[in-house]
């Protein structure tokens, strides 16, 4: 389904579930972008996040607050503990044991706070860095963290079509830095094509002929890894090359500065998990 990219735009209220970056560092390397070398400001990271949340309280959405965990330094990553669609959540199951704890941390969560339909998977899938929910469909990422098998997982549980869809680029190690989604009610995203396989570019041109192409630069500056509301769209402020064909469609890009955190390998989507209910 497509839109008219001059017809009013509109943001709609969301529900988001984010986790400060109290304890975060970067004492391993499990992706292209975490150096252990590179020391980690964490008052600047947890002012940069503070800035990002109260950015989504100022423009009408509510976010909710996960505690963060001493030796879990990347819980701040809260896309990554789980994907709720129609109230429904679908577990994380992490690639790598540094980060399995997190995991249960996030179904605590979701049991204290009245969510009922909750799976716990049997396939590594790590939330919403490899699942994007449009109005059609949910985009499925796999090559290097998520296995194929939590596709039919991610089917069963939401009862929503699954596309696969496989990245072959480490440095966009999972989904949501190499596409985003701008309207989940149109069917409207972004994506870098050179990190997908060329069957995968094949899919992504015919089921969204008319999504905004980003170039090597702002895919470097993680510029996919956006978070939407249907109008405001919110990203990295180095991704400059994507502010213009943004605003051409309709949308209000917002620049954000989460610098210290890319040195985790995420930015703003990886920061928060969207309550769908």
């Amino acid at each position: 389904m497509s839109r008219n990219p001059r017809s009013p735009r509109c943001a709609t209220p969301r529900r988001y579930l984010m986790c400060s970056p109290a304890h975060f560092k970067v004492t391993y390397s499990i992706n292209p972008w975490m150096d252990p070398a590179k020391p980690v400001d964490v008052p600047l990271a947890i002012a940069q996040w503070e800035d990002l949340r109260d950015r989504y309280r100022s423009l009408g959405h509510t976010v909710e607050e996960l505690t963060p965990r001493p030796g879990l330094p990347d819980m701040v990553f809260a896309a990554n503990g789980a994907t709720v669609v129609g109230g429904r959540v679908l577990g994380a199951r992490f690639a790598y044991r540094e980060r399995e704890p997190e995991a249960e941390a996030h179904l605590e969560w979701f049991r204290t706070h009245g969510f009922t339909e909750i799976h716990e998977p049997t396939h590594i899938n790590e939330g919403e860095g490899d699942f994007a929910v449009t109005a059609s469909y949910v985009l499925a990422g796999r090559g290097f963290r998520a296995s194929p098998l939590s596709h039919g997982e991610a089917q069963e549980c939401f009862g929503r079509p699954v596309i696969g869809l496989d990245l072959i680029d480490p440095r966009y190690y999972h989904l949501d830095t190499a596409l985003a989604v701008l309207d989940d009610t149109a069917d409207e995203v972004m994506y870098y094509p050179p990190a997908f396989s060329p069957g995968s570019r094949a899919v992504l041109r015919r089921l969204f002929p008319d999504a905004v192409i980003a170039e090597e630069p702002d895919a470097v500056a993680l510029g996919l890894n956006a978070v939407s509301d249907g109008l405001h769209v919110l990203l990295p402020q180095a991704a400059l090359g994507l502010f213009e064909p943004l605003r051409e469609r309709g949308f209000e890009p917002v620049g954000m500065d989460l610098s210290e955190l890319l040195k985790g390998g995420g930015s703003v989507k990886c920061c928060t998990q969207e309550l769908r209910s």
